[in-house]
C-alpha cells in the first residue's frame, strides 16, 4: 500500500498517528507495539474531534511519569524490541542529529524535550500503524516550514528548530506562517520512512484519514491528511542506485550484477564512463523496489568498496505480456509476447544450442517458425 501525506498545516508525530488511525490502522495493534517496548505508566486513546470545519482523529496520551529527559540510547533500545525498523531508525536519526548539533557522540546524547513517553509512543505508534496498514511506500506534498522562535532547554531557538532542519535534509519544503509547523518527531518519522516528495503518485484510493493537532487555528482545521491507496497495476515507483567505479575489475562488476539480480533487483547494468582527469571507469546501476533499496545499497557498498552512491526515484511502466511455449528439438522454448511483438527467451535458446550444437541464430528462426 501507498500513503500520500498532505501536511495541510504541518506535521507532528501525534498528527501522523491520528491520520493513520483515521485511515483504518488498528488502535489495538498500536497499543500492542508500544507495550512491547517495555514502557510502563502510559495510556493511549484516540477520539473524534472537530477542528475547524472538519472532524478528525486526535491521539490522547496519558502518562504517570511526566519526565521529558532520557538518554537517546535507552529509547532506541526500547524501540528495537518491537522489530519496527522505522521506529528504531527515527530515534537513531534524532540521536545522530542532536549529537552533531551539540558536539556529543550519538551514544551519549541525552534528550531533553524529546525524551518523554510521548516521543516513544508517537514514533513506535506510527511505525506500528504503517505495518498494520501494510504500507510500503510513503509520499508527501512539500512541508510548511513555519517560523518565529521556540523556547527550549537550550534557550530560545529559531523555528524550524535546528534538529528539525537537520532531519529534513533532502525534503521538499515551502514557506509557512509563524509557529512550529513540523516537529522534530514528525521530521524524524519522515526521514525514517524514506519519504518521497512531490505530487501524489498514481494509485487507487482506498481510504483517507485526518489527524488533528493540539492547537486550534482561527481560520482553518489543524490537520495532517493521509491518503491510503494501492499501486496501479503495471506502474510502480522504483529506485535506481548508481555509483561511479574506476578501481573495480570486470569480473567483480559481473559478480555484483549477478548478486543484485539474485537478491531481487528488477535489473542491473553497467555503462562505460570517463571520469575526471580522463580516467576510464564504469557506472554501476541497480534498479530496485523501495523495499529492497537499502539491502541492495549495502550489497553494492560491500562488493565494490564504493564510498557513496546516488539514489534516484523513477516510475517504471510495465506493459502487459504473456508467455507461450513452443516445442523445439524435444525441448520447451518460452516465447514472450507483448503489445508490439514477440521474442524467444534467450536462456531457453542458449540451453538448446548447447544441447544440440546448433547455432543460436538458427534456433531463433526456428522458434519463430514454430509459433
Amino acid at each position: 500500500m501507498i500513503v500520500y501525506l498532505n501536511p495541510f498545516t504541518g506535521l507532528a508525530g501525534d498528527m501522523l498517528l491520528g491520520a493513520l488511525l483515521d485511515a483504518g490502522a488498528s488502535l489495538d495493534a498500536v497499543r500492542q507495539a508500544v507495550a512491547e517496548t517495555g514502557l510502563t505508566g502510559w495510556r493511549l486513546d484516540a477520539e473524534r474531534v472537530r477542528t475547524g470545519a472538519l472532524t478528525a482523529t486526535r491521539v490522547r496520551i496519558e502518562v504517570a511519569d511526566d519526565a521529558t529527559e532520557r538518554p537517546a540510547a535507552r529509547l532506541i533500545t526500547m524501540a528495537a524490541r518491537t522489530g519496527l525498523t522505522v521506529a528504531e531508525s527515527a530515534l537513531t536519526a534524532i540521536a545522530e542529529v542532536e549529537g552533531a548539533l551539540h558536539g556529543v557522540p550519538p551514544a551519549e546524547v541525552h534528550l531533553h524535550e524529546l525524551g518523554g513517553h510521548d516521543t516513544l509512543i508517537d514514533i513506535v505508534g506510527c511505525a506500528a500503524a504503517l505495518r498494520d496498514l501494510r504500507v510500503t511506500r510513503v509520499h508527501s506534498a512539500p512541508l510548511p516550514l513555519g517560523g518565529g522562535t521556540v523556547h527550549t532547554r537550550h534557550g530560545v531557538l529559531p523555528v524550524p528548530a535546528p534538529a528539525t532542519l537537520a532531519l529534513l535534509k533532502g525534503a521538499r519544503v515551502r514557506g509557512g506562517e509563524a509557529g512550529e509547523a513540523v516537529t522534530p518527531t514528525g521530521a524524524a518519522l519522515l526521514h525514517a520512512m524514506r519519504t518521497v516528495y512531490g505530487p501524489a503518485p498514481e494509485m487507487t484510493l482506498r481510504a483517507t484519514g485526518y489527524g488533528a493537532g493540539g492547537r486550534e487555528l482561527p481560520d482553518r482545521p489543524n490537520v495532517t491528511v493521509a491518503m491510503l491507496g494501492e499501486p496501479v497495476a503495471g506502474e510502480s515507483t522504483q529506485i535506481v542506485l548508481s555509483t561511479n567505479l574506476d578501481d573495480v575489475t570486470g569480473e567483480v562488476l559481473g559478480h555484483v550484477i549477478e548478486r543484485a539480480l539474485a537478491a531481487g533487483a528488477a535489473d542491473a547494468w553497467v555503462t562505460p564512463a570517463v571520469m575526471k582527469k580522463g580516467r576510464p571507469a564504469h557506472v554501476l546501476h541497480v534498479l530496485t523496489s523501495l523495499e529492497l533499496a537499502d539491502d541492495l545499497q549495502t550489497l553494492v557498498f560491500a562488493e565494490t568498496g564504493s564510498l557513496g552512491l546516488r539514489r534516484g526515484v523513477v516510475e517504471k511502466v510495465a506493459l502487459p505480456r504473456h508467455v507461450e511455449t513452443v516445442r523445439l528439438h524435444g525441448r520447451d522454448v518460452r516465447m514472450k509476447h507483448g503489445p508490439w511483438g514477440v521474442k524467444p527467451e534467450y536462456d531457453d535458446l542458449a540451453a538448446l544450442a548447447r544441447a544440440t550444437g546448433r547455432p543460436l541464430r538458427e534456433l531463433t528462426r526456428e522458434a519463430f517458425d514454430a509459433l
